[in-house]
């Protein structure tokens, strides 16, 4: 069933309702989108399949930005008729969309992303931003050589920085990248330093408490405020698994109205905050199946 036949959201209603300064070595580039500001909520959407069930989501739950899986050489997929029509429903219901990526390779060889995937996602003219998922902590590398892949993530971000020119770039990280060391610092701080956001995925069901969401994601927060960095906090809506460490990861089994209060808590811990810059829901799929 599409997200529309989950929300009970006709197509027709749908579509009638339907830089900052550069770091590093980053060049200025003409941005091809009006520029949309980051928003309060954003969602992860790694199926593009159903664009009208996807904003109808969108628009009914308050989430403002949107992360938009877009595949290598989108110029000549079949997928780009689908982001297309993502993007136009977006911009009529006001809402940002950012190109989505990553692969627990991509460290390896940036050169190749650069080429095949970022470039050719900008050239489409259809995002307004890039935002990576590289976790090359769940490689055989992490373990056996954990600097050197930390290095090559770094190297990576870098490259995607000058060929992303002033198009934004955020990336997604684990809550406990503050405990990786790198360059005489952290490695969430090094991530931070090359990127204009980040989405920390302190993937927790409980906002309060010593393991709860809010505990898990106060060290990034912190960073970001200090470094001028707007971090968002992940939450997870996909079933992990049965055991309890992958319950206590997610909203998945529980009602919108029980997800909705811990948000909330999450949220008001951070009011005021100069790092926080809101929620981020992973993803479409997982949150369109909790209702109330």
């Amino acid at each position: 069933m599409s997200l529309l036949g989950v929300l009970g959201v006709s197509a027709a209603a749908q579509a009638d309702a339907a830089p900052r300064a550069a770091k590093g070595k980053r060049v200025a580039a003409a941005v091809t989108r009006v520029d949309r500001p980051a928003a309060a909520r954003a969602m992860w959407v790694w199926d593009t399949s159903d664009p009208a069930g996807v904003v109808a989501l969108a628009t009914s739950r308050g989430i403002g930005q949107l992360y938009a899986a877009v595949p290598p050489n989108v110029g000549t997929s079949p997928q780009l008729a689908d982001l297309r029509e993502l993007v136009g429903l977006a911009d009529a219901a006001g809402l940002r969309v950012d190109a989505l990526g990553g692969d627990v390779g991509w460290v390896d060889d940036p050169a190749w992303v650069v080429g095949n995937w970022l470039k050719p996602a900008l050239a489409t003219g259809l995002f307004t931003g890039v935002h990576v998922d590289m976790e090359p902590y769940n490689t055989p590398a992490w373990t056996k050589s954990r600097k050197t892949v930390v290095k090559k993530y770094l190297a990576a971000l870098d490259a995607f920085q000058v060929a992303a020119g002033a198009t934004p770039i955020e990336a997604d990280i684990p809550f406990w990248f503050d405990e990786v060391p790198a360059n005489g610092s952290t490695f969430d701080r090094e991530i931070m330093k090359r990127t204009d956001a980040v989405t920390v995925m302190a993937y927790r069901r409980l906002a309060d408490g010593p393991d709860g969401t809010i505990a898990l994601s106060a060290n990034e927060i912190r960073s970001g405020a200090g470094l001028g960095v707007k971090v968002r906090i992940g939450q997870e809506t996909n079933h992990l698994g049965d055991d309890p460490t992958s319950v206590k990861q997610t909203f998945h089994g529980q009602t919108l109205t029980q997800m909705e209060t811990q948000l909330r808590l999450v949220t008001a811990a951070y009011d005021g905050s100069a790092g926080f810059a809101g929620l981020a829901i992973h993803d479409a799929i997982g949150y369109a199946a909790i209702t109330d």
